[in-house]
């Protein structure tokens, strides 16, 4: 049986550009299912069922909660003997709850209270499903990815996620018009099903056709979660990288949910003009991810340090267009605002793609490696950036313009925290390798057993 499977998926070294597609085609199904759930079913539930804007929030940051259980999911997925169970079976959650979640509208008819707690449940399923399936995947690539195609790799993996999510949104805006909740519940499980099926198609063979890239003695036995965990955080360069994308993240997530009110509050954008600027800073991450990618590719053998470079680089310009931004919250409406917010989007795709790039090369770091769990312990930190983050943008414009009594003001305060924490990203960054040398560098003068 074995010798039959060797002929079929004879064993590479590392993936193939086909493969990683394959393995996009995976993140771009997480992207397709997340958004009815995250982004559609917000906008139904305060329009449509009239609930309090609080309500989405709530079940929004409660999926990012649950995902600080992805150290779980990726020491399970180090520990077991297939990742790609762990990818395809919380997709087929994610799928499933997605579709639970798109049904809780029609129990909001009947009951809040009913419709609530359905809508809990469904929402913590999906943070279960995105967890196990996103995790896997990541210490899947890093693994099975050479060094010098990592900042390609994670351009590839990226796009292709912002793809499915805006192709999903395209397509089942067309058929959500005219608008019931079951049409709703009927796009959200057709969807979660073609997601399902073609992530299953990305990823079938790819795990027993590649082996792991790295030295058979670097690779790690299986160990308690509470031993992995404190292996992962006594190392120097892990906790700085975690440290990092918590801070980054944080500052990236605040801007989201405040942009288009700030158009539309300050500039006079309507609905339709304020949906087209976050489109302006969707091209600027797909044009910052792509110059990562392809320079990345191509002097990535040259010039190792590259990644930390465009890390570095992009927090610096993020934190200069947001403070631009804040200067045009006084100087509204004569500013450029769209050439603000795609500089904005440009600067954000480089910074993330190249951390995404360096988080692929720290997980197969250490004494023993453990791409899972160390995947994990950076997808909770940014899944609990990611929930303060939206929260935090809200409340603090909120405050602020409670104390003064001035928009303007309240968005340029904002913007600014913003631009100082991704300043002090860019410090943090400095240092993400340096922890990792010296943990590998051997002592100058260090004593000589008998036999050497």
């Amino acid at each position: 049986m074995f010798q039959t499977r060797a002929l079929w998926y004879p064993r590479s070294p590392g993936l193939s550009w086909l493969a990683i597609v394959r393995l996009g085609l995976v993140q771009a199904a997480l992207g397709s299912i997340v958004v009815l759930t995250t982004s559609t079913l917000n906008r139904i539930m305060v329009v449509e069922l009239s609930l309090a804007a609080v309500v989405p929030g709530l079940l929004v940051g409660l999926h990012y909660a649950v995902q600080m259980g992805r150290p779980l999911w990726g020491h399970a997925s180090d520990n077991g003997s297939s990742r790609t169970r762990f990818i395809l079976g919380g997709l087929a959650l994610l799928a499933l709850a997605g579709t639970g979640a798109a049904a809780t509208t029609m129990l909001f008819e009947q009951s809040f209270w009913l419709g609530m707690a359905a809508a809990t449940a469904a929402f913590t399923l999906i943070g279960f499903g995105i967890g196990a399936s996103g995790t896997s995947l990541l210490a899947l690539l890093a693994s099975r990815t050479a060094p010098e195609r990592r900042p390609a790799a994670a351009t590839v993996v990226w796009m292709m996620m912002i793809a499915g999510i805006v192709i999903t949104a395209i397509v089942s805006a067309q058929f959500l018009d005219p608008y019931s909740h079951a049409r709703l519940v009927i796009i959200t499980a057709i969807s979660g099903t073609i997601a399902f099926l073609v992530a299953a198609l990305g990823v079938r063979g790819i795990e027993r056709s590649t082996r792991d890239i790295r030295d058979p003695g670097t690779r790690a036995e299986n160990v308690s979660f509470r031993e992995a965990l404190v292996d992962i955080w006594h190392d120097p360069a892990a906790r700085t990288f975690t440290v990092f994308v918590f801070v980054s993240m944080l500052a990236y997530q605040t801007q989201d949910l405040i942009l288009e009110p700030f158009a539309g509050l300050l500039f006079g954008h309507t609905p339709g003009e304020s949906t087209a600027l976050g489109g302006m800073h969707h091209a600027g991450v797909f044009l910052g991810m792509a110059f990562v990618g392809i320079v990345g590719s191509v002097f990535a053998r040259r010039r190792p340090g590259l990644l930390k470079l465009f890390t570095i680089a992009g927090c610096l310009g993020s934190g200069v267009a947001l403070a631009l931004m804040a200067v045009a919250a006084s100087a509204a409406p004569a500013w450029p605002l769209e050439a603000n917010v795609f500089a904005l989007g440009v600067a954000n795709g480089m910074f993330a793609v190249a951390a995404i790039g360096t988080m692929m090369t720290l997980a197969g770091q250490g004494a023993k490696s453990r791409e899972g769990i160390r995947m994990g312990v950076w997808g909770a930190a940014q899944a609990i950036a990611f929930g303060l983050g939206g929260f935090l943008g809200t409340v603090a414009i909120d405050i602020t313009r409670w104390l003064t009594g001035d928009v303007a003001l309240s968005f340029a305060v904002v913007f600014t925290g913003e631009a100082l924490l991704f300043l002090v990203s860019a410090m943090i960054a400095t240092t993400i390798g340096v922890a990792a040398t010296r943990q590998q560098r051997p002592a100058a003068h260090a004593p000589l057993a008998p036999a050497e």
